[in-house]
């Protein structure tokens, strides 16, 4: 693939030719690919490489890297009491033309594979309870930790004024949006991140400082469509979703479901029209200022 693409000029490495990137990448990381293996997602390809690791490519434009960095995989290494690939490795480099960087990372295998590697879940994956516990406990030690990176879901700088614009803009009304308390957090928590029937958590470009509770939040989000996983996710998580932090991150999920991109058949978009009513009554009716 030219590396003279402009950073204006919109990519999807769905379909853009990247032989020329991965052969970079064999040659700066002295391994070799298995084309075979190749998985190709619109800003990102990954392989399984010839010494049994995964090797994954990142095409990012400069300005959705340089608020926090470019090295989440890499600084996800110190976290200690997750379940995750280990990280081995990376190269990074910069277009000639254009404000676009690319970075590979190597790291260990999934020990299974992703629950849903694409699009929305809609059936239970009837992961068993060993599945539930790991993710819990990974999730609260990665809440004790501490990290000077603020998490940018969906590459997108996240603040309180990120947090207020959206709910506000998709549920107007006297609502009290102040966030009480952060934490680090994966930011990307979806089923396409996490393997089943083994738990493990992968993909922590975005991970940083967010709301508490954006991660258990995210999830149930993620399992509107099969009510019954949603209502599991909560029962393991209801301790960040009880919070008012934790239903104000439920809210903010709801807007990107409910809001003005809705898609008529998402089936998530009636259970979330529903959750949504309810949080609203319930965060107006709690006292403000409630962890």
């Amino acid at each position: 693939m030219s590396s003279s693409l402009s950073a204006d000029v919109a990519v999807d490495l769905r379909v853009q030719p990247v032989d020329e990137v991965l052969d970079r990448v064999e040659r700066s990381l002295q391994v070799r690919l298995d084309r075979e293996t190749l998985v190709r997602k619109r800003r990102t390809v990954g392989a399984r490489t010839d010494r049994d690791t995964w090797v994954r490519v990142e095409r990012r434009r400069i300005d959705k890297i340089s608020s926090q960095g470019w090295n989440g995989f890499e600084c996800a290494a110190t976290l200690g009491g997750i379940v995750k690939p280990a990280w081995y490795a990376c190269v990074a480099w910069g277009e000639r033309y254009g404000a676009v960087m690319w970075r590979a990372d190597e790291t260990e295998l999934l020990p299974a594979e992703p629950v849903k590697p694409g699009g929305v879940l809609t059936d239970d994956p009837k992961l068993p309870d060993t599945w539930w516990d790991t993710l819990s406990s990974s999730l609260d030690a990665l809440a004790a930790q501490y990290t000077s990176r603020v998490a940018t879901p969906d590459t997108v700088t996240i603040t309180q004024n990120v947090v207020t614009d959206a709910i506000c803009s998709v549920f107007p009304g006297p609502l009290d949006t102040t966030i009480g308390c952060w934490a680090p957090a994966h930011a990307d928590m979806n089923w396409a991140n996490v393997t089943g029937p083994e738990f493990c958590l992968f993909d922590w470009e975005d991970w940083g400082m967010a709301p508490r509770g954006l991660d258990s939040a995210s999830l149930w989000g993620n399992s509107l469509a099969v009510p019954a996983l949603a209502e599991r996710v909560w029962h393991e998580r209801r301790r960040d979703l009880e919070s008012r932090d934790g239903m104000l991150m439920m809210l903010f999920f709801c807007t990107k479901i409910v809001g003005p991109h809705a898609h008529p058949e998402d089936p998530r978009l009636e259970p979330a029209r529903r959750a949504a009513a309810r949080i609203v009554e319930n965060l107006r009716e709690a006292p403000s200022g409630l962890a």
